[in-house]
């Protein structure tokens, strides 16, 4: 029997696994690994030293609410996957809320600018670097991650490795914020969104292979 068969067919006799042991795993791996994000963040890139004036900033609660929700709605889509036969429900339609909140938001503030401050609010001074360096930092994030889901019992391996991958790249931009420069609304909702995305597209990619019980 191919393993692909064998857990097609635990998947359906197997029940759920308890959810607090579940969340036990995603909480351990969690407090490990975001502390591990930013010691890796402060020995490469060091905290923003406007921080001080940007957390009075209504647009820096904005970028870390954004990419607090993505990485809190990849937890609960990693949660359900990893247990056999539970509904994603309305959490995927929830991961859209978010990212059209800040679009309408950039969109509001592009409409008025001219063509110049629209391109700098665009691309900012670290458009370049900015998907890259959430990409990094969500490394240590997804190790632990894949860690708890595959101490679980993942079956939709790609949609699984996709969920890791948004948990760890959400998580990597909040840590991210910590050092980034950039407020506005039209950077964050594009090039934050990439560097979110670029772990995500990487789990998705990596999750049979990773998540395989």
């Amino acid at each position: 029997m191919k393993t692909d068969d064998l857990i097609a067919m635990l998947a359906r006799d197997a029940g759920a696994v308890q959810p607090d042991r579940g969340g036990r795993r995603f909480a351990l791996a969690l407090a490990v690994a975001m502390p591990c994000s930013a010691l890796l963040m402060l020995a490469t890139l060091g905290l923003n030293p406007a921080l001080g004036r940007y957390v009075e900033l209504p647009n820096f609660w904005m970028k870390v609410l954004f990419v607090a929700a993505l990485a809190a709605i990849g937890v609960v889509l990693a949660r359900r996957l990893s247990r056999p036969g539970v509904k994603l429900g309305r959490a995927p339609v929830t991961l859209a809320v978010p990212i059209l909140v800040v679009w309408a938001i950039a969109l509001a503030t592009l409409v008025p600018d001219n063509a110049a401050q629209r391109t700098e609010a665009f691309f900012g001074r670290t458009w370049a670097v900015c998907p890259l360096l959430i990409a990094m930092l969500s490394v240590p994030i997804f190790a632990g991650t894949t860690w708890a889901m595959r101490g679980l019992a993942p079956t939709r391996l790609r949609l699984a490795g996709a969920a890791a991958g948004l948990v760890s790249g959400g998580a990597g931009a909040l840590v991210y914020c910590l050092h980034c420069p950039e407020l506005t609304a039209p950077f964050i909702g594009f090039w934050y969104l990439l560097g979110v995305l670029i772990p995500t597209g990487i789990g998705a990619l990596l999750g049979r292979r990773l998540l395989q019980w």
